[in-house]
């Protein structure tokens, strides 16, 4: 979905560039100035829209985290009951 909004934000450029919106880069250095107008356009843009996946994968991390600690808790109490 990232790369998805970088291309957009790309072709938004390219093209606010291309038709004088927005002043071209020195030279020959067109290209990477519309990549570095297209990285700075989609960074916000992909923390503001990508908030709620980036909120499900966190919690789905916490949660697997959380079962391996009771998985090695519950080997640690296990070895600790072989060995008394």
């Amino acid at each position: 979905m990232r790369l998805s909004i970088f291309v957009g934000c790309f072709v938004i450029a390219a093209v606010a560039v291309h038709f004088g919106v927005v002043p071209s880069g020195v030279g020959g250095s067109n290209l990477v100035w519309v990549i570095l107008l297209a990285l700075v356009l989609s960074a916000p843009l992909s923390f503001v829209m990508l908030r709620r996946q980036r909120d499900e994968m966190s919690e789905q991390i916490v949660d697997s985290v959380g079962r391996a600690k009771a998985r090695l808790e519950a080997n640690r109490t296990r070895e600790d009951g072989v060995t008394s």
